[in-house]
């Protein structure tokens, strides 16, 4: 698929202008005002595309995932994802802002109720997450939307990539035109550890155009170094500041950096790949920039080994389901497993678990094994 076909929205598109996005994420802590200021702030740090997410915490994760450690002390992991949820008028008001500056929206759905209040806004393509990758039901929904669609790759090995794309194609109108989005899935993420190779791999194995989402710190290796490798696209969080109080706010790149990362990326395209990786090289040495740039074999990064089948979805009951009970649709969800559930099986098994009988007690919240039917 050429990039081309998946970049056909981008107003001003150059075959050579890697499209930037800036990812707001929920950092505008549902403020208007603060979201106002981040779009103007990513507008002038050159960013070609602004990324929100829809938030409903039942959509992501059980509310017995665990805690997680916040500077005001510990917090239910599932009540600082409700603290993210927005009104859907404050989407419709972020797009008409963005699209104001001439820049894409784009905005990342975690469920069928997220989708569908997306799709109301008739943006011009959408993102599927990482964690989402493995969720069969929402990549139906989105499928089925036809719209260019960006799947980022993180925690994840070459076959759940390989059927995602499977049930991507499956969509009543053949396959929206996709781009895999390469990225490590930790927070902050080793540059070392990108193995930026794989991008000409994926590319190479699914006949999809590539990009990165990147979650390290330094504003310009990744980056660079993936437009040197053929990325269509580069993604970053973006903040105001890394000291507010944003989720990902403490690995997102403020607007100077945003700004110093778009510029080398231009610099980039204008030198070309060969050039790139010299002037890197003679930068930051030649053992660094090999590090980063890695052998091209799609595997779990180090850094996210432990992430797998934690921060992926899989089969959860929603409550409490007694020894011999039989499971039903509203009594199980593909959530995120997260902090200190078990995991279970993955999303595809939900409608083949569906009117069986358990043969142990699944407290609520837990991941339904095989073993447990």
């Amino acid at each position: 698929m050429k990039k081309e076909k998946f970049l056909v929205n981008h107003t001003e598109y150059d075959p050579r202008h890697v499209m930037v996005i800036a990812e707001l994420g929920t950092s505008h802590g549902a403020d208007r005002v603060k979201a106002g200021e981040l779009i103007e702030a990513a507008y002038e740090a050159g960013a070609d595309c602004i990324k929100f997410q829809i938030v409903y915490a039942r959509e992501i994760l059980h509310p017995n995932t665990g805690e997680v450690l916040l500077p005001g002390g510990k917090i239910r992991l599932y009540d600082r994802f409700r603290e993210l949820e927005v009104d859907p008028s404050f989407f419709a008001d972020m797009k008409e802002r963005v699209e104001k500056k001439g820049l894409l929206f784009l905005c990342t759905p975690f469920g069928v109720q997220s989708a569908g209040e997306l799709m109301q806004l008739k943006p011009k393509c959408v993102k599927i997450a990482s964690p989402e990758l493995n969720y069969t039901t929402l990549l139906r929904e989105v499928a089925s939307f036809a719209l260019p669609t960006l799947l980022s790759t993180g925690v994840s090995k070459l076959g759940d990539i390989e059927e995602a794309l499977s049930i991507m194609e499956e969509a009543p109108g053949g396959p929206p035109p996709i781009c895999l989005l390469h990225c490590v899935t930790s927070y902050p993420a080793p540059e070392t550890e990108y193995n930026l190779r794989v991008l000409k791999s994926l590319s190479s194995v699914f006949g999809v155009p590539v990009g990165v989402s990147d979650h390290s710190l330094d504003p310009c290796l990744v980056p660079v170094l993936a437009t040197a490798m053929g990325a269509a696209v580069v993604e970053k969080h973006f903040c105001l500041s890394r000291d507010d109080p944003g989720l990902d706010d403490p690995i997102a790149l403020p607007p100077a950096s945003f700004g110093e990362m778009t510029r080398a990326l231009r610099e980039a395209e204008k030198a070309g790949a060969a050039q790139t990786l010299e002037t890197m090289y003679a930068k930051h040495g030649k053992e660094l920039v090999e590090r980063i740039l890695g052998d091209g074999v799609k595997n779990l990064a180090p850094s996210e080994k432990a992430n797998y089948e934690r921060t992926n979805r899989s089969v959860h009951a929603l409550v409490d389901i007694a020894e011999g009970e039989i499971i039903r649709k509203e009594t199980i969800a593909s959530l995120r497993t997260e902090k200190i559930l078990r995991p279970g099986l993955p999303p595809k098994w939900e409608e083949k678990i569906i009117g069986r009988k358990t043969k142990n007690f699944i407290p609520a919240g837990e991941g339904i094994r095989l073993e447990d039917i």
